[in-house]
């Protein structure tokens, strides 16, 4: 799905009177967003932290609380009017998702990527389609709750962030009044209605999306956000909330007894089905012995381009894909659908599909401003930290992949590969999140750059998210654009497995790096950092007083002596002799890719030639194929990729 949810703009009925002090105050806060403003109309740099007082005293709420739930709704970001991917608007994340839930469809529909990726069985044709919405949940329509609570307009709730934080506190007041609870001034009484004001439907979630407000409040934080306002809240350490006010909510209890989650998180199991439909077909998963029989080195990062009740659908029909588990934009609730130790269909590379967890965010990749939430954020950190501790996988860019990081598994592949979560997706925030920041680790000499911009002032061009070739909307992002030459006016980077002119489309891979990936420095002039991708020199904007890049050091490969160039592989699959007679034998197909003598690519892991032969619905004739080939993945281009461990030298970066 490409573009933005729309604005529908309707008017409600006549607002309500207010006191005289609260009038005077909200009047003057009542502005329009940074992005709409008018010249000379934009609100002074503490302006929004004055919405929130004067919310917190109309409305008799705790100011903490308030900015605690704004914050994990928002970050107390505004994102210039725009609706977030579950159609929420300003710090308070109001819902109004009529228009975002209509003619979505999921990215595994979307392009020509075979998602098992595996050419030993034929390509998936899938028939399933995302349904329609018959049914808006509740967390889904807030906004329209706040207008009939506040008396002010929908549209002033969307593009007011004085009236968005003031539609929140009504919200939370009668959440308070809800659960029969005083208005009280000491925010350890509200912890009810800050579970109820998350909109989620049962205890685990509305508990867990609770505890993280609460954490914020004992805490403290304070930052600028993206339309330059400060905000800042100040912790109480020893706050104690009451936890026993949830037994009034009225929740269900949902079903977490098979998943495979973490305390912190909400996590329900609605499984994915193992399925024969027919003519000896089945789906959409392969049942494995993980990580007995085969390791799990990574976890793949989606966004499901489509609605949460749509997508459950979805990963429950045999016919179609799969993946472990889906995340939930408003309030980060987890749903699990295929055990760890079986094997998912969500990559288009079965080599990393067999070694891997997929894990669906809700979110669409060419919206620059559907935003995802903190919620959703920090749940899928914690997930992940969890899996990485369980199965020792290591918390850096080359295991933690995007989908867009998957390299096609053959050359014809390729052109199909998705590129979700796209540019918009914030790594370097999920990274700090995950307790791994992307800092310097070495001096100007190390050899290595991790890719590190600030997301919020990284602003490149990008084209094609509503209509191609149209602009998209100016928004922070983690990725970094490419040039042939020192100098923007240089030909983009090509990719020549692609075989196309590179563009700035935002689908286009062709001439970028991300957040986190790291690369060998081929050269530096002036502002301009070089770097060894794809088989080419290739540069990008690095300026000493605002780097896009910070120094590291590490493990490099470059070809052995004497060798011109080595090939490169999107799979690191085991040689012919070490299939037995009874499994097929996988080609060993390089990528149109070599790496040349004299450059140096980063290293992630050695890896065992490795194939998981599954093609039939009876598990007694899958089986790990494993050889005495060794491959090394590397950072080779925006994806990764394998190289022969036989035809390179490892050496430290820099040398």
């Amino acid at each position: 799905m490409r573009g933005s949810v729309t604005d529908p703009g309707t008017a409600a009925g006549p607002r309500r009177r207010r006191n005289t002090v609260g009038a005077l105050a909200s009047a003057a806060l009542l502005l329009p967003l940074l992005g709409a403003a008018p010249p000379g109309a934009r609100s002074s740099a503490d302006g929004l932290q004055q919405a929130f007082a004067s919310a917190a005293a109309e409305y008799h709420v705790p100011q903490s609380v308030l900015l605690g739930v704004s914050y994990l709704q928002s970050r107390w970001d505004t994102h210039g009017g725009a609706p977030s991917v579950t159609g929420g608007y300003g710090p308070m994340h109001l819902t109004d998702a009529r228009a975002a839930l209509a003619g979505t469809v999921p990215h595994h529909s979307d392009g020509a990527e075979d998602p098992r990726g595996d050419s030993a069985r034929a390509p998936l044709s899938p028939t399933a389609k995302l349904p329609d919405a018959a049914k808006i949940p509740a967390r889904l329509t807030t906004l329209p709750r706040a207008a009939e609570l506040t008396g002010l307009s929908p549209r002033e709730l969307r593009t007011d962030p004085a009236a968005n934080v003031a539609g929140g506190a009504a919200l939370l007041v009668a959440e308070q009044k809800a659960l029969g609870a005083p208005l009280s001034s000491d925010p350890a009484d509200w912890y009810g209605a800050v579970a109820r004001f998350s909109g989620a439907d049962d205890t685990a979630t509305a508990a867990a999306y609770a505890n993280d407000v609460y954490d914020v409040l004992r805490t403290g934080l304070e930052r600028r956000t993206d339309a330059g306002q400060r905000v800042a809240l100040t912790g109480r350490p020893g706050l104690t909330p009451d936890t026993g006010q949830l037994k009034r909510a009225g929740l269900r209890t949902v079903e977490s007894d098979e998943t495979e989650c973490p305390s912190t998180v909400a996590c329900e199991w609605v499984p994915a089905p193992y399925e024969q439909f027919g003519e000896g077909d089945y789906g959409n998963h392969d049942l494995g012995d993980r990580p007995a029989a085969q390791g799990i080195r990574y976890i793949v990062i989606h966004d499901t381009e489509g609605s949460w009740e749509g997508v459950l659908k979805m990963v429950q029909d045999p016919t179609y894909v799969s993946w472990q588990y889906s995340l939930r934009s408003t309030d980060g609730h987890i749903a699990q659908h295929v055990k760890a130790k079986d094997v998912a269909w969500h990559a288009g590379n079965w080599y990393v599909n067999a070694k891997s967890i997929g894990l669906e965010h809700e979110g669409f990749l060419a919206r620059p401003d559907a935003w995802y939430t903190e919620a959703m954020y920090r749940s899928s950190a914690r997930l992940v930290t969890y899996l990485a501790h369980k199965y020792g996988i290591p918390l850096d860019r080359q295991h933690i992949l995007g989908h867009d990081n998957v390299p096609g598994p053959t050359a014809s592949n390729i052109k199909g590969m998705h590129t979700d979560p796209g540019p918009y997706w914030d790594w370097r925030h999920y990274f700090e999140l995950l307790g791994r920041p992307f800092v310097p680790t070495a001096g100007p000499y190390g050899g290595l750059v991790t890719i590190r911009p600030d997301y919020a002032a990284n602003r490149p061009q990008y084209t094609g998210c509503v209509s191609a070739g149209e602009p998209c909307a100016a928004h922070g992002s983690s990725a970094v654009r490419l040039y042939s030459g020192p100098g923007e006016s240089y030909p983009l980077i090509k990719d020549v497995g692609l075989g196309t002119t590179p563009t700035t489309g935002v689908n286009d891979l062709s001439s970028r790096v991300s957040t986190g990936q790291q690369y060998a420095v081929a050269g530096r002039e002036g502002d301009w950092t070089a770097i060894w991708y794809l088989g080419q020199k290739a540069w990008f904007r690095n300026p000493k007083k605002n780097p896009t890049a910070v120094n590291a050091a590490g493990l490099v490969v470059t070809p052995k002596d004497g060798m011109q160039s080595v090939p490169v592989y999107g799979r690191a699959y085991p040689e012919a002799s070490a299939y037995p007679a009874d499994v097929p034998a996988q080609t060993v197909s390089p990528l149109p890719y070599t790496l040349p003598a004299g450059q140096q690519y980063a290293v992630g892991d050695k890896v065992p030639g490795e194939y998981y032969y599954a093609v039939t619905f009876d598990e007694g004739s899958h089986r790990v194929v494993a050889g005495k080939d060794e491959y090394y993945e590397i950072q080779f281009g925006h994806r990764v990729a394998f190289v022969r461990a036989a035809d390179v030298r490892v050496v430290p970066s820099g040398s």
